[in-house]
């Protein structure tokens, strides 16, 4: 999948509008990001890429790219800002 892909998967999850997210984004500043938009992330990644990601390593993102720095290498391309 490429990040393109993957970020309008993250919008979706966060009902925002296609295109509105960007890796430099910070999650402290996305409305939609809360305790539910995280479980809902886990469960994304666990289904679409098969990646068991533990809520402590979502505590230290502070960005939507270190987000999918979780997933390494099943991203096809870095996020850009």
């Amino acid at each position: 999948m490429q990040e393109k892909e993957f970020l309008s998967l993250l919008d979706e999850l966060l009902e925002l509008e296609q295109g509105a997210l960007k890796g430099s984004a910070t999650l402290e500043s996305i409305e939609g990001w809360n305790s539910l938009a995280v479980i809902s992330f886990m469960a994304l990644v666990d289904e679409r890429f098969g990646v068991s990601v533990q809520p402590r390593q979502i505590a230290k993102c502070t960005t939507v790219a270190d987000l999918v720095g979780l997933l390494g290498d099943r991203i096809g391309a870095e996020v850009r800002a």
